[in-house]
């Protein structure tokens, strides 16, 4: 990844990568986000917007890979418009991507680390916990996905979508937390339903650790 910082815009709870080749970039390196209206991309050869969830945004703006802005654009009658309507506004699902790299931006501002830190945890539940596990995934270099299809946190690929199946699904948990037997059964049943490996991640906020338990199943 070269040296120039990525920008992206905060919109909602979604950060937004307009400029396409910065879009690729981070695509191509490490699977962040995923192309508007490209439910499954092929390779790093598209031409929309990146759309970041929070906590991937969270993890590149730590790293020192991307600013996150916010503010108004000239040109829209709100402060900005959402996703949905940009993506409905234009055939094809794509964006009128030259609009938007080269229209001047008005009042943008900069959004601090700490912002970020405070937006991220109205909007997940744990965020502390859930950063940490997709942080220490991430820095292992696995790819880290939202897990909601699977009923589950995180859905890890050893590679990357496209070139792998997720052979892992991770439910954050903290030490403090109940698990029942019946909910260890639960989680095991999905992951072997979907030939996926389930694994619990026991985040340990205060101490900055984790401890991964995997479950391995077979019939009695």
């Amino acid at each position: 990844m070269n040296n120039s910082k990525i920008r992206g815009e905060l919109i909602e709870n979604r950060i937004v990568i307009w400029n396409i080749e910065h879009a690729r970039q981070l695509f191509r390196n490490g699977f962040y986000g995923k192309p508007l209206g490209i439910p499954k991309p092929k390779g790093d050869d598209f031409n929309a917007p990146l759309i970041l969830d929070l906590i991937e945004g969270y993890y590149l703006a730590k790293k020192g890979m991307l600013e996150i802005y916010t503010g108004n654009r000239i040109g829209t009658n709100s402060k900005h418009s959402t996703i949905e309507e940009e993506k409905s506004r234009n055939s094809n699902s794509i964006i009128n991507i030259n609009a938007y790299n080269t229209a001047k931006d008005h009042s943008l501002r900069v959004v601090s680390l700490k912002e970020m830190t405070s937006i991220c945890r109205k909007e997940y539940a744990h965020f502390d916990s859930k950063y940490m596990v997709f942080a220490a995934l991430r820095d292992k270099g696995y790819v880290v996905t939202p897990g909601i299809k699977f009923g589950c946190d995180f859905a890890v690929y050893e590679h990357g979508p496209g070139i792998d199946h997720a052979p892992y699904l991770v439910q954050v948990v903290n030490p403090s937390d109940m698990l029942t037997a019946t909910m260890v059964v639960l989680y095991g049943r999905l992951a072997t339903t979907v030939r996926k490996q389930f694994i619990l991640a026991i985040a340990r906020v205060k101490e900055k650790s984790v401890v991964f338990l995997a479950f391995d199943w077979w019939r009695a």
